[in-house]
């Protein structure tokens, strides 16, 4: 939606029909070719929409706007004879709340030109028929045809084909992503090459394209502090202008300064100077694949000076492969002592768990289904294989149980998974995993933005840990935690009164994440309980992104104090100034009202386009 198609839109038809009727009837009356009440009549019903805005904002949110300012200044110019600058200030002064009008929406419709659309039809396979149906009448298991250059209309997995699809209206990444049989596939993402029969998983508001969608809009309601701020300023300024206006005219008697003043005075860029960044900029972090939910959290991030890192799926991969099986007790041989930890841990969803499952799937190695089993949270699992107690965990649990484990393990900078058969230590696992990609320099980034504590927290041991941290680049770093210990760390770290933001994976660092003043989950793409439980959502695995978050939230903060000491203060004060010196009058100063609007406007929707540095 281009700029011009919002300022001419359906929505603001009224809005012109004032501008031209009033401005008709100013030119009209100043030839002397209509009456005087007519030109009452066209600034009556000019004034009908300020009148309506200010009354509803007095009684219901018990606000005094800009558009009460105006009011009385027109009844004043009318009650002091000035009809015509009356009129003149009116209608300047409407094309001002037009083009404000006409920005927040302008910023509003950004959020879905950036972001994209998702097709409204869809061309499905049922049996041997293929047919072209609305999206609502679609159902899960449907299999869509999707062909090189079309949108995908639905969430699915792909179950045939192969193709190269673009998912920068969901990651921000413009480098397109292969799919083969078993990849999924996500609604507004587009088929570059190639085609795809998907299976449908969700469609309409359940997909993540439209989940996107729905955060980003609903965080235009979440106000930040400094927009909460400047509501208050603007309560308790308001009745100090009253008394300096009211005060002006009783010295001076000079309605057509009062007028001015009054037009100087109002606050009405003050109310526009943050709601227009925080829609632009989270419009903004939307195209490149982050999600905030709210101006709260963007300024919030861009004021963070400790950052807190889970280890595991954040600063590494989250895959982790078994390395290494260390033999204790000879009486078993190593396939055995894995088949035995393969079956321990063969309903548990954890990583490490999958790893010793994988490595037995490697070996080509069955494994029987336990017994009994018993998940430990952030220790281990008990399990019951072949009339067999099995421990197999940290070195904290095997102690805890009652299991020797006084022999050093040969691999300190692996996680060492110890496997006990009737609480005698059988057999110790060397697992690791890898660490992503420029960790080490979104961590340098962080530090040079203005970042001064960060810190690694890991459920694994100390010397893992430290390995970790080392090539990473963090010298604080807490090992050996339970998911509560977390939260208490994080409460210690905001005990000073530091802002602290929390990355994790979403869903196991969840409490972490709330008790954060900022809670950021990675990777979240089609991950519901990770839109959930953070304030902002990186769409994707890419370490950058968090850098990417923080300098776009500090973009916008700078964007908002220059609206504010700029657009508002500067103007304001000079024109006041230069009203009371007589050197302008209110048709002058209707006039320049225009520009703190315009700058405003300008300085905030740069942000959409403008290439903003790390």
């Amino acid at each position: 939606m281009n700029i011009t198609k919002v300022f001419f839109s359906k929505q603001f038809f009224w809005e012109i029909i004032s501008i031209l009727a009033v401005g008709l009837a100013s030119l009209l009356f100043y030839l002397k070719m209509i009456p005087l009440p007519v030109l009452l009549a066209s600034m009556a019903f000019g004034l009908f929409s300020l009148v309506k805005t200010a009354l509803k904002d007095l009684i219901k949110e018990r606000k005094i706007g800009t558009e009460l300012f105006i009011t009385i200044a027109v009844i004043v110019s009318v009650l002091g004879a000035e009809y015509l600058a009356g009129a003149v200030v009116l209608m300047i002064i409407l094309i001002a709340e037009y083009i404000a009008s006409a920005s927040g929406e302008r910023a509003r419709a950004s959020i879905k030109e950036l972001i994209g659309s998702v097709p409204q039809t869809a061309l499905v396979k049922r049996g041997d028929k293929e047919e072209t149906l609305p999206i609502e009448d679609l159902q899960i298991g449907d299999i869509i045809l999707v062909k090189a250059g079309e949108k995908i209309p639905v969430d699915g997995k792909v179950i045939s084909g192969s193709g190269s699809v673009n998912q920068a209206p969901i990651t921000g990444e413009s480098t397109p992503q292969e799919k083969i049989t078993g990849s999924d596939a996500f609604a507004g993402t587009i088929v570059e090459l190639g085609a795809l029969d998907v299976k449908m998983t969700k469609a309409g508001k359940d997909t993540v394209f439209s989940r996107i969608i729905s955060l980003v809009e609903e965080a235009e309601s979440q106000q930040a502090p400094i927009e909460k701020l400047t509501d208050k300023v603007a309560s308790w300024l308001i009745p100090v202008v009253f008394v300096f206006v009211g005060a002006v005219y009783f010295f001076t008697r000079d309605v057509r300064l009062v007028i001015a003043l009054l037009i100087f005075t109002s606050p009405a860029e003050l109310g526009l100077a943050t709601p227009l960044v925080t829609i632009a900029a989270i419009a903004r972090a939307a195209r490149e694949g982050i999600l905030v939910k709210g101006g709260k959290f963007l300024e919030e991030l861009a004021k963070v000076t400790t950052v807190v890192f889970d280890k595991t799926g954040t600063l590494t991969v989250g895959s982790p492969t078994v390395n290494q099986v260390e033999l204790i007790n000879r009486d078993y041989n190593e396939n055995q002592i894995v088949q035995l930890a393969a079956a321990a841990d063969r309903r548990s969803s954890h990583p490490l768990a999958k790893a010793i499952l994988s490595y037995a799937d490697n070996l080509k190695l069955p494994y029987k289904e336990p017994s009994q089993f018993e998940v430990v949270k952030g220790r281990g699992v008990t399990a019951v294989v072949d009339s067999q107690m099995l421990l197999l965990g940290n070195k904290e649990f095997m102690e805890e149980r009652g299991v020797s484990v006084l022999r050093a393990t040969t691999n300190v900078t692996d996680t060492a998974i110890f496997l006990a058969i009737e609480k005698k230590l059988a057999g110790i696992f060397y697992v690791s995993d890898a660490i992503r990609s420029g960790a080490k320099s979104m961590i340098e980034g962080l530090r040079k933005s203005g970042v001064k504590n960060i810190v690694m927290l890991t459920g694994d041991n100390s010397e893992t840990a430290k390995h970790v941290s080392e090539q990473v680049g963090i010298t604080d770093y807490r090992a050996n935690l339970l998911p509560e210990d977390k939260i208490k760390i994080i409460k210690e770290l905001q005990g000073p009164g530091a802002k602290v933001a929390m990355v994790g994976d979403g869903i196991n660092d969840a409490p972490a994440l709330v008790q954060a003043n900022v809670g950021i989950a990675m990777g979240a793409m089609g991950t519901e309980a990770a839109m959930e439980a953070a304030d902002i959502v990186l769409m994707e695995d890419k370490l950058e992104k968090i850098a990417r978050a923080r300098t776009i939230s500090k973009r916008s903060f700078r964007t908002i104090k220059e609206n504010i000491i700029v657009g508002v203060g500067v103007v304001h004060v000079i024109g006041i100034t230069l009203v009371l010196l007589r050197i302008l009058g209110p048709v002058e100063a209707a006039a320049i009202h225009l520009l703190p609007d315009t700058l405003v406007f300008l300085n905030s929707i740069k942000l959409l386009r403008i290439k903003i540095q790390d």
